[in-house]
């Protein structure tokens, strides 16, 4: 190799170049708020925006997080967002977060963001949380979280948190993504549509067929309330 220090900068540059692809684009201009009406609006990483001059305060505001989820569901948990699509003025601006509430017991089911890191700051209660790192060595990182303390999520890694207290908890996390996205592993693999071919599932699982499907009959809850709560 007569050159290896062009090859070396052309692999640094080259990681650099997909390692910025990973995350939201960094904005160009002041802000974009997204609009679902084409009118008088340019598009911009995925949502058109709202024109500047029609912008307002309301458009940067979100009342609604002090309101309590209802956790009276089969796992005990809801997770209320503050998207892109709850908060318009978050467009182009690569973050968001939710509020995260716990019943007794409850628990906020293994999943990942495939498009975010997590930071997650426990207000009340006692959680059992974790994440498991890639193949092969997945490996379990967890922690019993008390008010106050926080825990990250790396970005793509399967995590929970599960309430382990006598009380409720509650819990604000923030994300690195105006759109995170969300897959909750058992629901993505036992709900899908259509749905998985049962034999590609026992055979990953090592269960029988037929608790196979028996699983992918069964109702499988979503915890993410996307009800509105814009005021």
């Amino acid at each position: 190799m007569k050159n290896p220090g062009f090859v070396l900068s052309i692999i640094v540059l080259a990681l650099a170049f997909s390692s910025a692809l990973a995350y939201d684009p960094d904005p160009l201009q002041d802000f974009c708020v997204a609009i679902d009406e084409p009118k008088n609006a340019v598009f911009v990483n995925g949502k058109f925006c709202k024109n500047p001059k029609l912008v307002n305060t309301n458009d940067f505001f979100l009342s609604g997080l002090n309101i309590p989820g209802n956790t009276s569901n089969p796992i005990g948990s809801t997770v209320t967002p503050v998207f892109v699509d709850q908060l318009p003025g978050l467009n182009t601006m690569g973050i968001s977060m939710v509020r995260i509430d716990y019943g007794i017991n409850g628990l906020n089911p293994p999943h990942t963001h495939p498009r975010a890191t997590e930071i997650l700051h426990l207000l009340e209660g006692i959680l059992y949380v974790g994440f498991v790192n890639s193949n092969p060595e997945n490996r379990l990182f967890a922690k019993v979280l008390k008010p106050g303390e926080v825990f990250v999520f790396p970005k793509g890694m399967i995590h929970f948190q599960l309430n382990i207290g006598k009380t409720n908890a509650v819990a604000i996390a923030a994300l690195s993504s105006q759109n995170p996205g969300i897959i909750t592993i058992a629901n993505a693999l036992f709900n899908s549509k259509p749905p998985i071919y049962p034999n590609v599932l026992a055979k990953a699982f090592q269960l029988d067929g037929l608790v196979v499907e028996g699983l992918q009959k069964k109702f499988w809850y979503d915890n993410l309330d996307l009800s509105p709560k814009r005021q």
